[in-house]
């Protein structure tokens, strides 16, 4: 940045502290009562530095922010922002994030995380973990690692994701989404998936309570399912599950194989059995209930 300047040990109170700066470099500085302290700023430089109240960085424009710290007083902290890049940094402020364009977070912790990350574009996620429900809603063209999420609802209406070696405590998470892919992973929650188009799991284990149905193109690889009932309901499927599915119930088509199977459930009232076939790699693995039928099962 050109003509820098800088502010190091500042007490900065008052509405609009620093509104509309421009290459500013701000150190162990703290940012307490007043709104809105770097509302349209842009070439920000934050180091060590807290925020104490509502609406810091509004409009802005490529900031850097490092080892700084959002209080749960600093609320709505980082709205309508594009390029921001945060780096060692605890927000314990809620509604954080939104409608923000370019967002780059590593080794961030959210203790607050309800509502955060509503309606970004392009955000890379390293070594995140955030605690609160409906987590990154609607943002799209997301690439995460190492992500430690503990929230229901999350990614709802998520568009082109990404997600390696994380763990997603997350009932109906991944709702409403389109083009999911999620790698190396561990998902526990409810209703997991629903009403979502191209998600894909590969490498995963899973706990889910009716999960994975209504989901139009629905990809397993390598997956392990735990605890796992009613699964793929009015699903279409191509799933290969290591070990057993505890239940599989009227899918809407495709390919489930597994080494077992203890109930399959395929009401012929209401799915066509013959557009689902089910591979069960165990021979005679397939009981079925009273009153349904199954579709063909090879072994």
């Amino acid at each position: 940045m050109d003509n820098i300047k800088e502010i190091d040990q500042g007490y900065l109170t008052g509405e609009r502290a620093l509104f509309g700066s421009k290459y500013l470099r701000v150190t162990d500085t703290i940012f307490n009562d007043g709104e809105s302290p770097l509302k349209e700023s842009h070439d920000i430089e934050l180091v060590n530095s807290m925020f104490k109240w509502k609406y810091p960085l509004w409009y802005c424009e490529n900031i850097t922010v490092n080892n700084c710290t959002w209080f749960e007083t600093a609320r709505a902290g980082v709205w309508y922002t594009k390029h921001i890049a945060v780096e060692n940094c605890a927000v314990e402020a809620p509604k954080n994030f939104r409608r923000c364009e370019d967002v780059t977070l590593k080794n961030v912790s959210f203790p607050n995380a309800a509502e955060t990350l509503w309606n970004c574009d392009t955000v890379i996620l390293d070594t995140v973990t955030a605690k609160g429900g409906y987590f990154a809603m609607n943002s799209s063209n997301m690439k995460i690692s190492n992500l430690t999420l503990y929230g229901n609802y999350s990614f709802d209406g998520a568009r082109n994701v990404e997600i390696h070696n994380s763990r997603l405590l997350s009932k109906d998470a991944f709702w409403n989404s389109e083009n999911i892919t999620v790698y190396d992973s561990f998902i526990s929650g409810e209703y997991l998936g629903w009403n979502a188009k191209d998600l894909t799991f590969i490498n995963c284990t899973i706990e889910s309570l009716q999960g994975m149905c209504y989901i139009d193109n629905l990809v397993m690889k390598n997956c392990k399912l735990l605890n796992t009932t009613l699964a793929f309901e009015y699903s279409t499927v191509d799933a290969d599950i290591i070990g057993k599915i505890d239940s599989v119930l009227n899918p809407s088509g495709g390919t489930i194989r597994a080494d077992s199977i203890d109930d399959l459930i395929i009401e012929q009232d209401k799915v066509d059995p013959s557009k689902t076939n089910v591979i069960c790699r165990q021979a005679g693995s397939v009981p079925v209930k009273m009153c349904v039928m199954r579709s063909e099962v090879q072994t």
